[in-house]
């Protein structure tokens, strides 16, 4: 007889799997419950933090807060969710809401991870060099005591050595790389944050194209024309550049963005692509190209 009641006993024991939840340091965060939560006479609803109670609230909607978590949770006595405030490393770990009576039943669980917003990474060039158009760039992507170092051309980077990466549902952080907008990209990233550091490929890999020589007289205006019939895909961008810098960008859809320093000094023609630079001193010397930039990058016109 005491054998079958002591197997009772420990049928009463309910179990619940538990639910990770990532959280920012300093945010807040709700905790819910998932189901109707109706309280018989007598029995009182918990929300517990280990072993440890965080509060506790009777049949009669009555609700004491532990001393520790005065200031530091809100509770919900319509759906007997929690909100815990300004939340801290320490505050990670299990989180369970329980029924307390004739035996104690698990609602909810929850396994509670706060994480840091991640640093800043570092992406730096190992070597780099243009093929056939195609820009080859070995880049190493840095970030909180990690790296990885990736191959990358004008569509696409593969990994070739460092550490390994975090996935994607880990409490590591992750280190990508990979190629989007003409750009390498180097991204650093937890369950709450991310950052990251880039490169412009058109900078790595000037696109060769022969360049014409225009003389101006200073004070005067000079029209740049594009040798080519410009016509951009979907996604791509068309930019005017000096050096290595943008004098302006221009959508498949012909939205216009004119570099703040070029403002009352260019004008650009939507129907042919030309810059007309207006008043040019000696300072505007120099190299001046035309570039399609999408999958790849391509000058349509250099002087």
């Amino acid at each position: 007889m005491s054998l079958l009641i002591g197997f009772g006993l420990l049928t009463c024991i309910a179990s619940s799997v538990s639910s990770s939840v990532f959280v920012l340091k300093g945010q807040d965060v709700r905790l819910d419950v998932q189901e109707n939560v109706k309280m018989k006479e007598l029995e009182v609803f918990k929300w517990t933090f280990r072993s440890a109670n965080i509060l506790r609230c009777t049949d009669t909607l009555t609700v004491r807060v532990s001393p520790e978590y005065n200031n530091r949770v809100e509770f919900s006595e319509g759906n007997f969710s929690l909100l815990l405030k300004n939340i801290q490393k320490n505050d990670s770990g299990p989180y369970t809401a329980v029924v307390s009576g004739d035996k104690e039943e698990t609602i909810i669980a929850y396994l509670l991870i706060v994480q840091e917003r991640v640093e800043p990474p570092v992406l730096t060039v190992n070597s780099n060099s243009t093929i056939n158009d195609t820009c080859n760039v070995t880049v190493t992507c840095r970030g909180q005591n990690t790296s990885v170092t990736s191959s990358c051309n004008n569509r696409t980077c593969s990994q070739v050595g460092g550490e390994s990466r975090g996935a994607e549902t880990s409490t590591v952080p992750l280190l990508s790389v990979y190629v989007a907008g003409g750009s390498i990209i180097c991204n650093h990233s937890n369950q709450v944050s991310w950052a990251n550091d880039t490169k412009d490929i058109v900078e790595l890999c000037p696109m060769k194209s022969e360049s014409r020589s225009v003389f101006v007289l200073k004070g005067q205006d000079i029209r740049l024309d594009v040798q080519e019939n410009v016509k951009l895909k979907e996604l791509e961008v068309f930019k005017w550049r000096f050096r290595s810098a943008n004098i302006l960008r221009c959508t498949d859809t012909l939205s216009v963005r004119v570099s703040p320093e070029y403002n009352n000094r260019v004008e650009f023609s939507e129907g042919n692509f030309s810059l007309l630079l207006k008043n040019l001193q000696e300072g505007d010397s120099g190299p001046y190209a035309a570039v399609v930039s999408g999958d790849r990058e391509r000058n349509v016109s250099a002087y």
